[in-house]
């Protein structure tokens, strides 16, 4: 065992990032205390993000499919959505989770202190406990995992119950005759596609030229088409001038050279335009801890800050503001706290959006590629050349591989249909192996299945396709 396992650590923050470098902490010998306003831990992953807003899209799903269901002869008639069962099931979930936490952190030993820490100095935490008088508590290192909140745009704030953020719109008190939706990011889209699915006219402003900026338009296309659908608008290249209470809803000014009217009249609205991170720690200027830009915490590779006792993990550290990002830095942090050698140097760290279809990629994106001026050769297999996607009746997907034109190692994986999300681990598992297109092509998947289309995409990139006819030239 390491001398660092003789250390006592806090850490501030009880989410993905949070919980994961206590129990690694615990598991190592050290002496932990987690600190975190909540019952257990959790983190707004677990109480107010990824998994409500899962369970949410969960049932969307199944709202959609029973739909789609008419194009196969089955009719299922007209759904009923009780609200209270339905918002009862989601907390179920939450709570079945994050009580499991409290349990895994009581059987490791772990200190857990529901309350809001800042700092005396740099070893030193003053704690407001929920239930008991502030105290002063003094440790050898501390994680700071303090995670983010969802972004204001200050010329749209409105104090009224209609004015939602990702927050309020999990709550689902309601299901609103109208919603517009002011972000077309992956949260405003995720959300979106719940209400809608639950029976509201959504419309969704985004102010640039397409929905999920940063990703590949090639992947985004299919997702935008099925949205067209169920959305009642989609507006791009258009901002929210105003938003003004009435007795009947918020009319919103909407400003777009393709807008037909400039003003609409909404139930309620959703403002996603991202997050911000939570640097704002009381005290923090009592250390060495340094703010970089956009408000994030400064760290190195080993997540350490420029105050030898205080290390940084998760959303408040910088993009992608994703758990699985907060998990692995705050392990990283742990190892490095017990003297272990490690770094924080992934070679790509996969994104999903949980809309239908998904949307999913890993490593190089075009878009990156182009703006860095490198040079990769792409691979596509469309799902409409896929046995199981025709069974799903859903062949409007696609795979693509990004790959190095001089060594054909596989630099980037895109995928975009149901599913997207389980099938992009393989696609980072080859891009950490460095492994290259032909060992893609020469693993045997199986058929049929989704996953066969990253094996499919790499014959493409050879040439030997069976589903896919390439004339020679």
């Amino acid at each position: 065992m390491a001398d660092g396992s003789k250390l006592r650590v806090a850490v501030v923050g009880g989410g993905p990032g949070g919980y994961a470098a206590a129990f690694l902490a615990a598991d190592l010998g050290m002496k932990v205390t987690l600190i975190d306003p909540e019952t257990n831990p959790g983190g707004v992953c677990l109480y107010r993000g990824c998994i409500p807003s899962k369970a949410l899209l969960h049932v969307a799903k199944v709202i959609e499919e029973a739909r789609q269901a008419k194009n196969w002869g089955i009719e299922f008639g007209s759904s009923q959505v009780d609200v209270a069962r339905l918002r009862a099931w989601k907390e179920s979930v939450v709570k079945k989770l994050t009580g499991g936490l409290g349990q895994l952190a009581k059987q490791r030993s772990v200190e857990y202190v529901q309350g809001k820490a800042g700092f005396e100095n740099s070893n030193t935490l003053r704690v407001e406990r929920t239930k008991r008088p502030p105290e002063s508590l003094s440790f050898d290192r501390i994680i700071l995992a303090t995670g983010s909140r969802p972004a204001v745009i200050p010329s749209l704030q409105l104090d009224s119950p209609r004015m939602l953020d990702s927050t309020g719109a999990l709550e689902v008190e309601d299901i609103p005759r109208t919603l517009l939706v002011v972000g077309g990011g992956y949260i405003g889209l995720e959300l979106g596609s719940v209400y809608a699915a639950l029976g509201t006219r959504v419309t969704v402003v985004e102010m640039t030229e397409g929905l999920l900026p940063g990703a590949d338009r090639d992947l985004v296309l299919p997702l935008q088409k099925r949205l067209e659908k169920i959305f009642d608008a989609i507006l791009l290249n258009t901002t929210v001038e105003s938003l003004k209470e009435e007795k009947n809803g918020i009319r919103a000014s909407l400003q777009g050279k393709a807008l037909k009217e400039g003003g609409k009249l909404f139930d309620k609205v959703l403002v996603s335009v991202g997050r911000k991170p939570n640097s704002e720690i009381a005290g923090l200027e009592k250390t060495r801890v340094k703010i970089g830009p956009k408000r994030f915490i400064a760290v190195n590779q080993q997540l350490a800050t420029d105050d030898p006792a205080i290390f940084a993990i998760g959303d408040v550290v910088g993009e992608p503001m994703l758990a699985h990002k907060a998990t692995h830095e705050g392990r990283t942090a742990v190892e490095v706290i017990a003297g272990h050698k490690y770094t924080f140097e992934p070679n790509a760290i996969p994104a999903v959006v949980f809309t239908d279809p998904e949307v999913a990629w890993t490593g190089l994106t075009e878009t990156e590629a182009r703006a860095r001026g490198k040079q990769v050769k792409v691979a596509k297999f469309p799902w409409a050349a896929s046995g199981r996607s025709l069974t799903l009746d859903r062949t409007d997907g696609l795979t693509k591989l990004l790959i190095d034109p001089e060594n054909e190692r596989v630099l980037g994986v895109g995928i975009v249909g149901p599913g997207a999300g389980e099938l992009i681990a393989e696609g980072t598992l080859a891009i950490e192996m460095g492994a290259l297109a032909g060992d893609l092509e020469l693993t045997i998947h199986p058929h049929p299945t989704l996953s066969e289309t990253i094996m499919n995409a790499a014959e493409v990139f050879y040439g030997t396709s069976t589903d896919v006819y390439r004339p020679k030239r």
